[in-house]
């Protein structure tokens, strides 16, 4: 069966995400994606999103692993899971220095190892009821008391590195990509995942590549890619991101942070040439965004999920894009 997701952030209206979640429901598609930004709280908003629905699943894409230890991290996923009747997958990540550092004070320090650490005591809570552990970043030592949380319940990581795509094979029920392109996917994410989950006696039938999509159905293929790069920029400046456009886009990068130590910032923006943007982004007419999710698909992606550009002139909006985007059944 294909498998098609969207991405549905609430942005200045709950309810107008209600709706948005409603149709994507009626449209086929298999879930509803929900990353962690400075808004509303993720797992809070899929909670309400599950009330309005009855088929469509939820997933995080993803939920930093530094601001809930992780028994707490069980704790409300499991609920949030039987809230919604089985209907959740728990993405998690270890976010950025920026944002780990900066926003909360925390120390972002051996991600891979704090991921190590964090997923066994998830997967023993969740498989065994609880857990005794003590490790270099976590202690543990927390027990369900009459409840129990589904055993097969599946943990995503956000992971592109060689060593946290190593680790997740090992660890993970899957991965969850942002900024990386079908090229990406296809020329290292696929082939090192293909590697180390056979290494360990599994296969990529048995786990899912997650995959982000920017797009946009637009009149003006041009105000879209602007919107691109606007909501871009922050990524491309960001070491865990730059390290993969690195490999694919050498020259954009080179020429972005030339603009931008300059102090011209819509000159970094412009020096991202159109075959930057249309690597990573659908934009333009419906068969343009069906055209890019299929060459995720083919790359390697096992679940496209579509996501909303910002606004921009010639936009023709979400409900376009979720219309534009369904799955056929």
């Amino acid at each position: 069966m294909v498998r098609t997701a969207c991405h549905i952030e609430p942005g200045r209206s709950l309810d107008t995400g209600v709706e948005r979640v409603r149709l994507a429901e009626s449209l086929g598609y298999e879930s509803v994606w929900l990353s962690h930004i400075a808004s509303r709280e993720p797992l809070q908003v899929i909670n309400h999103y599950s009330h309005h629905t009855s088929r469509i699943r939820f997933g995080t894409g993803v939920v930093p692993i530094f601001l809930r230890h992780p028994a707490l991290m069980a704790q409300e996923a499991a609920t949030l899971d039987e809230v919604t009747g089985g209907r959740f997958t728990l993405g998690i990540g270890t976010s950025h220095k920026i944002t780990v550092e900066g926003w909360y004070g925390l120390r972002l320090d051996d991600p891979v190892g704090r991921m190590r650490e964090y997923t066994t005591i998830l997967r023993e809570i969740f498989t065994k009821g609880g857990v005794s552990f003590s490790g270099t970043h976590y202690t543990a030592n927390f027990n369900f008391l009459g409840y129990a949380a589904r055993t097969t319940f599946k943990i995503y990581w956000a992971a592109m590195g060689p060593r946290m795509l190593e680790a997740a094979a090992e660890l993970a029920d899957g991965v969850v990509l942002w900024m990386c392109s079908p090229t990406h996917i296809r020329t290292t994410i696929r082939p090192t995942l293909e590697k180390a989950l056979a290494n360990r006696g599994r296969s990529l039938e048995d786990f899912d590549i997650v995959a982000e999509i920017p797009c946009a159905v637009t009149e003006n293929v041009e105000a879209g890619r602007d919107a691109f790069r606007t909501a871009a920029m922050p990524y491309v400046q960001l070491p865990f991101y730059r390290k993969e456009i690195q490999q694919v886009h050498p020259e954009a990068l080179a020429a972005f942070d030339d603009h931008l130590a300059s102090g011209d910032l819509p000159g970094a923006l412009q020096a991202l040439p159109p075959e930057f943007v249309d690597d990573f982004a659908g934009i333009g007419d419906a068969g343009a965004v069906r055209r890019k999710v299929e060459e995720y698909r083919e790359a390697g992606a096992t679940l496209p999920v579509v996501g909303q550009l910002p606004p921009h002139e010639g936009s023709k909006g979400a409900e376009a894009l979720l219309e534009a985007a369904a799955p056929a059944r």
